[in-house]
């Protein structure tokens, strides 16, 4: 795997084993502020708004440069444990069930895991039959990385100190990578191998990316497509009443300040 990247050196964040010391893909900002020490190692910590870090990688339909893959569309790189493991592959099922959805918001997915390239198709064969009565009715519509010598894994922060395999070593945690079109990081979630992810709600986070990017609202919990949202802090209300024509509606507080301002979803 050719990673192409500039390093240089940085802090490694305190959960993470002091074995695995490297250095970190250059990115757009300065690091210092938000890398942590631990024995005098370091590892990376990509912040929201970073410059996502471009490679090239062996994957199951062929070598891939992740920025050339992405072009123009939304990316989601998410990491598993392992191949052939239950929650993984309930996961990538149901990744797969969702891709059409992913595919009509313009977005990209792309898995990763420290096995090697046979194993993902063998396994992939796997994760489609759990998806149809019939193996061969349907094929894995996106690709698995193979990062066999976790050089993505460990360059990402992607390990679990937790999980190990038969020799010992870290396993990739449950990572969640949402990339922009301008190939910056958007939202990042990491999960314990014991834990397997939500994909409708990563569905929704990227709804509400989406909107968000486009039009000057935020999403309140647990929003969904065609709920109201929210309308900033910092907007005054002649410049709402001007940008929304569909109303503003404000919730009386105890505290009298008109903070909750809802409006229809643009």
């Amino acid at each position: 795997m050719n990673l192409n990247w500039v390093y240089h050196a940085v802090a490694v964040r305190a959960w993470f084993p002091p074995l695995l010391y490297f250095a970190l893909p250059a990115v757009t900002r300065a690091t210092a502020h938000r890398t942590k020490h631990f024995h005098g190692h370091s590892m990376p910590g990509l912040l929201l708004g970073d410059v996502f870090p471009d490679f090239e990688a062996e994957t199951t339909t062929g070598t891939i440069k992740l920025h050339e893959f992405l072009g123009d569309s939304w990316g989601i790189l998410f990491s598993h444990p392992r191949d052939y493991t239950p929650v993984c592959t309930t996961e990538l099922g149901r990744a797969a069930r969702l891709s059409s959805e992913f595919s009509k918001r313009n977005v990209k997915l792309i898995a990763l895991s420290v096995d090697f390239l046979e194993d993902h198709h063998g396994w992939a064969k796997d994760i489609v039959a759990y998806n149809c009565e019939e193996s061969a009715c349907c094929s894995l519509p996106f690709p698995i990385i193979a990062d066999s010598n976790r050089e993505l894994a460990v360059a990402l922060g992607m390990l679990d100190p937790d999980e190990k395999d038969k020799d010992g070593m870290p396993l990739t945690a449950r990572c969640v990578f949402i990339i922009g079109p301008d190939k910056k990081l958007k939202l990042s979630l990491l999960y314990p191998a014991t834990t397997g992810r939500n994909f409708d709600e990563i569905l929704r986070v990227v709804d509400s990316l989406q909107l968000t990017a486009g039009k000057r609202v935020a999403t309140p919990a647990d929003w969904k497509p065609g709920n109201c949202v929210m309308v900033p802090p910092s907007m005054s209300e002649e410049e709402a009443a001007s940008l929304f024509p569909a109303g503003v509606y404000t919730k009386d507080l105890p505290s009298g300040k008109k903070y909750l301002r809802y409006t229809p979803q643009p």
